[in-house]
């Protein structure tokens, strides 16, 4: 059975949605401690990246996803890819980072113009546009839910963000797909409901990172049941290759 390694902001088990898409495979989880969703709070987990790395694979990981969107998003798509090869470099393993999968999820299914709703605040938020439009995205609207301190997060229900969802949609300018950015945020059920109000993809953190650690194994991630990007899995091609231009190796 295959290992997926998995570097989390804060979690040290692996998300509930792990067993549910993928049980054939193993998943260990190890946290950085990552203590407010702000770039400060960012910058000082990062030097914790590479090391928890190499110990995911000194555990027996094949593979390595790290399991926070704007930890890797923050500093822009060339600070995206570095995080990439800081990973592997320090592991021997193929990686892919949460902000690479959304991103590949997207492509997969076309989409170019998003209407993204976030946990973040708005320094946040005005970071991922800027890290969406490197990536060749048209974000016609962003909005958060103003959350910081990590354990806050829990307060977000599935009903409220389910509503919010559909709000930030109703509210872009033809929206060609919607993305939900959190790696805190529960959103497995939600991508068929949501998908089925708005009638666009649907993209979000943990179930598309678990995704693309599924293909960094070798597999093809399709999964019945959670959206259009899991039913058509990926074909193989491995995570940052979709756009059809080259990432870090």
């Amino acid at each position: 059975m295959p290992m997926l390694g998995l570097i989390a902001p804060v979690d040290v088990t692996a998300p509930p949605e792990a067993a549910v898409l993928y049980p054939g495979v193993r998943f260990e989880a190890r946290s950085v401690g990552l203590r407010t969703m702000t770039p400060e709070g960012y910058d000082r987990v990062l030097e914790h990246i590479a090391p928890t790395a190499q110990a995911l694979a000194l555990a027996g990981a094949d593979a390595i996803v790290l399991m926070g969107t704007s930890l890797s998003f923050y500093r822009g798509a060339s600070f995206n890819r570095e995080l990439t090869q800081r990973i592997q470099e320090a592991s021997g393993r193929p990686a892919a980072t949460m902000s690479t999968a959304v991103c590949d999820g997207l492509r997969s299914v076309g989409a170019r113009r998003l209407a993204v709703a976030t946990a973040y605040n708005v320094t946040v938020n005005r970071r991922l546009r800027g890290f969406l439009q490197e990536e060749g995205f048209d974000v016609r609207v962003i909005r958060g839910l103003d959350v910081e301190k990590v354990e806050d997060i829990v307060s977000v229900t599935p009903a409220g963000l389910l509503k919010f969802s559909v709000d930030v949609y109703q509210s872009a300018d033809s929206a060609d797909a919607l993305l939900i950015s959190c790696g805190g945020l529960r959103t497995l059920d939600l991508l068929a409901p949501l998908e089925a109000r708005c009638g666009v993809p649907v993209v979000s953190s943990v179930p598309h990172a678990l995704w693309a650690g599924a293909r960094l194994l070798g597999l093809s991630g399709r999964v019945e049941g959670y959206g259009r990007v899991l039913a058509q899995g990926g074909g193989g091609a491995p995570p940052g290759r979709l756009s059809g231009h080259e990432k870090a190796p």
